[in-house]
């Protein structure tokens, strides 16, 4: 099993950390969680494209994770995908994805028309809403949902990949949480997001009371530490950093004081083979 990190940043512009989005690739299959921005042009970097995805998992509906789902069904479209999409998500997500298609709906008509292409199966879409629990099983792969703390969010998410001899965890946004380290425990990969709440300062319209309240339902760089050492994860990833622009020493630092593990700092287009225990990013490939 192979993941790669597709966008690594939160709500907050970045040209170097684009929108929430991770690529799960296992043997012939291929999926994405979260749609954040950017994540069709980081998926073609990766190797992948739309046309290729067998599901669309969603951590939950906030902007930066679902921004770009459209563009993940269009360009797909246009990369020749002949079957349709799939999606899950947690409630509320059918809706969403009626209404987003509803939005485009007349634009989708005149492409359709104008260019005459031979399939529209793309523009198909299979929603599943779910809750926790299995989501989908093959002879070789399980994926499955777990609860995790984003109030006032109702309906979010973390994700467990499984293969034999492989556990891959997505934590998803989320407060520390007792859920998380029950589903995470003994991980091979536990990929978590960060508050790196020492990074954020009052300015311009965002006020001290506002910092309290967006950090209030993800996890402190402060608290991280503990949590990946609880659930017994053999490899911490960081990822969706908030804010996307840090000094990563001190941020180790921090993490090290509670984790002895190894720690990686997510960089968009960063891929990890569980089997091999291998990261490769850009020219640069080491083993843990």
């Amino acid at each position: 099993m192979k993941m790669t990190l597709l966008g690594t940043s939160c709500p907050a512009v970045s040209t170097r950390r684009f929108g929430p989005a991770s690529l799960v690739r296992h043997m012939n299959q291929s999926f994405l969680v979260d749609c954040g921005s950017g994540c069709t042009q980081r998926l073609l970097a990766a190797g992948s494209t739309g046309r290729d995805l067998d599901a669309i998992f969603l951590t939950h509906l906030h902007s930066d994770h679902v921004i770009d789902l459209y563009q993940v069904i269009i360009s797909s479209w246009h990369q020749n995908r002949d079957k349709p999409q799939k999606i899950y998500g947690p409630k509320g997500t059918r809706a969403f994805v009626q209404e987003t298609m509803k939005l485009w709906q007349l634009e989708r008509e005149a492409r359709i028309a104008h260019e005459k292409r031979r399939s529209i199966a793309a523009f198909q879409i299979d929603v599943v809403e779910f809750e926790a629990g299995s989501l989908l099983k093959t002879a070789d792969l399980e994926v499955h949902a777990f609860p995790v703390a984003h109030a006032p969010v109702k309906s979010a998410f973390g994700f467990v990949f499984e293969a034999p001899g492989q556990k891959l965890v997505f934590s998803g946004d989320t407060g520390p949480c007792d859920s998380l380290v029950e589903a995470a425990l003994n991980a091979d990969v536990l990929v978590h997001e960060v508050f790196i709440h020492e990074g954020l300062a009052p300015v311009g319209l965002r006020t001290a009371e506002g910092i309290h309240a967006v950090q209030s339902y993800h996890t402190l760089s402060t608290d991280l530490g503990s949590i990946a050492t609880k659930a017994r994860a053999g490899c911490l990833i960081l990822n969706h950093f908030v804010p996307p622009d840090f000094d990563p020493k001190p941020l180790i630092a921090t993490l090290r004081q509670a984790y002895s593990g190894p720690i990686i700092i997510g960089e968009d287009l960063m891929t990890f083979d569980l089997e091999s225990k291998t990261v490769r990013y850009k020219e640069l490939s080491f083993a843990l």
